[in-house]
């Protein structure tokens, strides 16, 4: 097995509190480079990080809200006009393909009737049902986030390392299934305690903490007041840019 690490490309919310990108999780092993989420802001955040959009393969998307997916129109288009040849493979809950191809033609009317030198491919995923994606394996748990679509939380397996990410959730029993045994837990902690339908807020995770069995948890998504309390949190929390070792 070779070095597998995750990079947080974006650690941010909706709204770019702190100055931050919205959500981009870059996970690359010895087989390829893919996305966990594609938040708007996301090829910006690459290019600034260095990462060529051309050696991403795959992208895992747990919703379909714009922090989280608004990204891929921007992403297939930077393939297409810089002459990329190689498939791109999108995976997210039902109704993703519909919902990529509809933000394209909004943002860049006729986009998806172009003819491209590569491959946009969908794989729609269901809950609790573990699919190949390229590398990588993916594991989709329900979230409770409202969205148009299911939200999931996802656990990905990837040359013997487990990442686990919540999405975008309030609390739900199934956070306590897809995390179990996993290296790293990429959680929300959008408030400190203030209690918000659909989000997660610090106290509630510290509170549920011991029943999470894996080895690192590092907070994301945070909003401005979360980001105001950072030295009163006992977990450690993302910024933009910062690569873990798994």
């Amino acid at each position: 097995m070779g070095q597998v690490h995750l990079q947080f490309l974006g650690s941010g919310d909706a709204f770019g509190s702190g100055g931050r990108f919205q959500t981009c999780l870059l996970l690359r092993g010895p087989a390829g480079a893919l996305l966990i989420d594609c938040g708007a802001s996301s090829l910006v955040a690459m290019k600034r990080a260095g990462v060529d959009p051309g050696e991403i393969g795959w992208v895992l998307l747990t919703h379909l809200h714009g922090d989280h997916f608004g990204g891929l129109p921007f992403l297939i288009l930077d393939g297409q006009f810089g002459r990329r040849t190689r498939p791109l493979v999108v995976t997210g809950p039902p109704g993703t393909r519909a919902r990529v191809e509809a933000a394209m033609e909004v943002l860049f009317p006729g986009s998806t009737r172009v003819e491209r030198r590569f491959a946009v491919e969908f794989v729609e995923l269901a809950e609790r049902v573990a699919t190949a994606v390229g590398p990588a394996t993916v594991t989709p748990f329900p979230a409770e986030h409202a969205s148009g679509a299911p939200s999931y939380a996802l656990r990905v397996e990837y040359d013997g390392k487990v990442v686990a990410y919540s999405g975008d959730t309030e609390w739900t029993e199934s956070l306590v299934e897809a995390v179990r045994g996993a290296d790293l837990f990429v959680c929300e902690a959008y408030f400190y305690e203030k209690k918000i339908k659909y989000h997660l807020d610090y106290a509630t995770l510290r509170d549920q903490r011991k029943r999470l069995e894996c080895s690192r948890i590092i907070l994301a998504h945070m909003s401005q007041d979360m980001l105001g309390r950072l030295a009163e949190s006992d977990m450690e929390c993302a910024s933009d840019g910062q690569i873990v070792v798994l």
